[in-house]
């Protein structure tokens, strides 16, 4: 598979993140079945940023860090959208994160 299929596929499921909740980046690699892949994941969401139709600030890594932050334009950008959805930032964590996890479905 293509890095640009894979991208496609990575932005699909993260076009089904629900308003309000946040995945990791090995959630989507697993829900892919290709659960070794979570680095590329994020490589996906660091080139998704000039597309308005996938909300990457809701990937997170899997302590629920703000890891891909710094590739949003702005110095707090990533947590002022989740912070505008009603989630909790605090020194760059997602408060109660498992509150707010969203388990992607199995892909096919």
């Amino acid at each position: 598979m293509s890095n640009e299929n894979f991208f496609e596929r990575v932005y699909a499921v993260a076009r089904q993140i629900p308003y309000g909740r946040v995945t990791s980046y090995g959630a989507i690699a697993k829900a892919l079945g290709t659960a070794r892949s979570a680095r590329m994941v994020g490589w996906a969401m660091n080139a998704s940023h000039n597309m308005d139709d996938v909300p990457a600030h809701r990937v997170v890594n899997r302590k629920g860090l703000l890891t891909g932050k710094f590739h949003f334009d702005g110095t707090n950008l990533m947590q002022q959208l989740l912070e505008s959805e009603g989630i909790e930032v605090v020194e760059n964590q997602i408060v109660n994160f498992e509150k707010h996890f969203w388990q992607p479905p199995m892909w096919e």
